[in-house]
């Protein structure tokens, strides 16, 4: 599976903000775009994907800016990257009901992607803003056995 820069720079974004002294404040997106030195244009856009998810919220203005829609523990890399990324599936196999794909039924590596699939968001959403922003250590921490 390969992540673009728009699904690593979501979880950058959504970490700068969850890392704000006051969670309740909204931060600027000029801020963000500068500390994580990321084009403001990009950034509005992959900003526009974490709304409609409902993983930040913003307020207009001169106080205005985005928060977290959400607690840092409630928020999860399999969120951020599904409204990122559009979905976290390495291939589009897991999603397959046999209906679409003509080979479903006799294809020998159907069960190979779909327990991928099923160890990859299993390991993505036992791992939380929090837990990223605390500095946990991830192997103890998340296990996909």
């Amino acid at each position: 599976m390969m992540i673009s820069t728009k699904g690593r720079y979501a979880l950058r974004i959504l970490l700068d903000i969850a890392a704000a002294e006051n969670t309740e404040e909204y931060i600027s997106l000029g801020d963000v775009a500068l500390r994580q030195e990321i084009s403001m244009k990009y950034l509005e856009a992959i900003v526009a994907s974490l709304a409609r998810a409902e993983l930040v919220e913003s307020k207009r203005g001169k106080a205005g800016g985005y928060r977290l829609g959400k607690k840092p523990e409630e928020v999860t890399v399999a969120d951020v990257v599904r409204a990122a990324e559009g979905g976290i599936s390495p291939v589009a196999c897991p999603e397959c009901d046999g209906s679409s794909c003509s080979r479903s039924g006799r294809c020998l590596t159907v069960d190979l992607w779909k327990h991928l699939d099923d160890m990859i968001e299993r390991y993505l959403s036992a791992v939380t803003l929090a837990d990223l922003l605390e500095g946990k250590d991830l192997q103890e921490a998340v296990s996909v056995n």
